[in-house]
């Protein structure tokens, strides 16, 4: 018969729990022929001689299969370590982007090592993965945090039964249950834009909102936007680079920039957004301020860091991306404004022109997003057959109407200013 009986000192229970008991297990040898050679199969450990007669049963007919891929043994013994240390840096390096990629490691070394890092692959079990979660919860972690271990699980143990390491994913049969996350915050409304524009003119915050709010950049694009790709003259800037992921405490020159995760809606071609009137006053006075910080600063003997940051300290170094988060995070209590995240004026930029427009496809040539993930993110359709259609390429006409309908919104000329405009254009 192919399944054998072993002595053990530590047994685990049908869930896979260690027991601190000895006791039997059964184990599971299993010949076949492949390729005109005879192969074992086996696996070892179950609780009971019944589990142990129905695997055998049902990998005899898989085995039989001429199609049948069985599972690579060597690569199941392997610890849940040594895995997922390399499947982060094979699949991370390739799929993830930076900061994604770093998330991933950080969870993998905090959380999933300690915890189950010392287990064999194929030994891992749903029971397993649930005691770990608990524990997780008992240490004080977030709902979100324990949610996103068992996604990074899911993930790798997915890719780990694909590979035919194992034979099932032991993250999909899980009991754990996750409650509700806390909720994203709602973006800000043309109103509470308007009151948050207010309260930060004439400091050095409004450049950066106003790219963040205004023309929903990310962090790093605006952190990463140098004087070379705009052209006031043209009336019109191009987002091409970021500032490279994670900056190194007390970096003064950047030399090479990264390059931003998507040009367009499409994915391809050069994302140029058009200088509105209402923007162009923020890039002047910005221009100004970083001209006479330059100058008072060699005046002074100082130092001052020519990289051609639009955004930058006074002495015209580089700028974190975690400072500025955190320091938004702490600026919004202090004007006691609803709570939001930095990366949330972006998301208040493509819903308020959006509701402003209609014109999603438009918003997402704006912004650089995917079409849906602009659909997504909108709360619409993602059907972009008529859309696709109607613009198969969207001008920087198109795409300064768009703005221009949200950034006048946001700053309605007064009667004197448009009798001003009139009278320039001779109406």
């Amino acid at each position: 018969m192919s399944v054998s009986t072993r002595q053990v000192k530590n047994k685990r229970d049908g869930n896979g729990a260690l027991t601190g008991k000895a006791g039997v297990v059964y184990d599971v040898n299993v010949k076949y022929q492949q390729q005109g050679k005879w192969r074992t199969h086996v696996k070892k450990g179950f609780a009971t001689k019944k589990e142990a007669v129905q695997y055998e049963a049902e990998m005899r007919t898989k085995l039989a299969s001429p199609s049948y891929s069985p599972i690579d043994m060597a690569k199941g013994k392997q610890t849940v370590q040594e895995y997922m240390e390399t499947w982060v840096e094979q699949h991370g390096k390739a799929n993830l982007r930076p900061s994604t990629f770093d998330g991933y490691k950080g969870y993998i070394r905090n959380h999933i090592v300690p915890h189950i890092g010392y287990v064999q692959l194929r030994a891992l079990t749903p029971a397993m993965l649930d005691e770990m979660f608990q524990k997780m919860f008992d240490e004080g972690l977030s709902q979100s945090s324990v949610r996103y271990t068992q996604r990074i699980l899911s993930v790798a143990l997915e890719a780990a039964r694909k590979y035919r390491y194992i034979d099932h994913n032991p993250a999909r049969d899980i009991l754990t249950k996750f409650g509700k996350q806390g909720k994203t915050p709602d973006p800000y409304t043309i109103p509470q834009m308007q009151q948050l524009f207010g309260l930060l003119t004439g400091t050095e915050w409004e450049m950066i909102v106003m790219l963040a709010g205004m023309y929903g950049m990310r962090m790093s694009e605006i952190l990463g936007l140098r004087w070379r790709n705009v052209n006031l003259e043209k009336g019109c800037f191009a987002v091409v680079e970021q500032l490279p992921f994670k900056l190194p405490a007390g970096t003064t020159e950047v030399s090479e920039m990264a390059p931003v995760k998507g040009k367009g809606a499409d994915g391809s071609g050069e994302r140029t957004l058009p200088i509105t009137d209402v923007a162009r006053e923020y890039f002047e006075r910005q221009l100004e301020l970083q001209e006479r910080q330059r100058r008072l600063a060699l005046n002074g003997g100082g130092n001052y860091y020519e990289n051609d940051l639009v955004i930058a300290k006074a002495n015209g170094a580089p700028n974190r991306r975690d400072s500025v988060s955190a320091n938004f995070a702490q600026l919004i209590r202090r004007l006691n404004m609803p709570h939001l995240r930095f990366h949330d004026l972006r998301h208040s930029a493509a819903t308020n022109m959006h509701q402003l427009t209609g014109d999603f496809y438009t918003v997402g040539m704006i912004l650089g997003h995917s079409l849906k993930g602009t659909g997504l993110q909108l709360g619409i359709s993602t059907n972009l057959d008529a859309v696709t259609a109607q613009y198969v390429d969207v001008r920087l006409e198109r795409k300064k109407f768009v703005l221009d309908a949200y950034h006048n919104a946001l700053f309605p000329k007064t009667d004197e200013k448009q009798k001003e405009e009139n009278r320039q254009n001779g109406e």
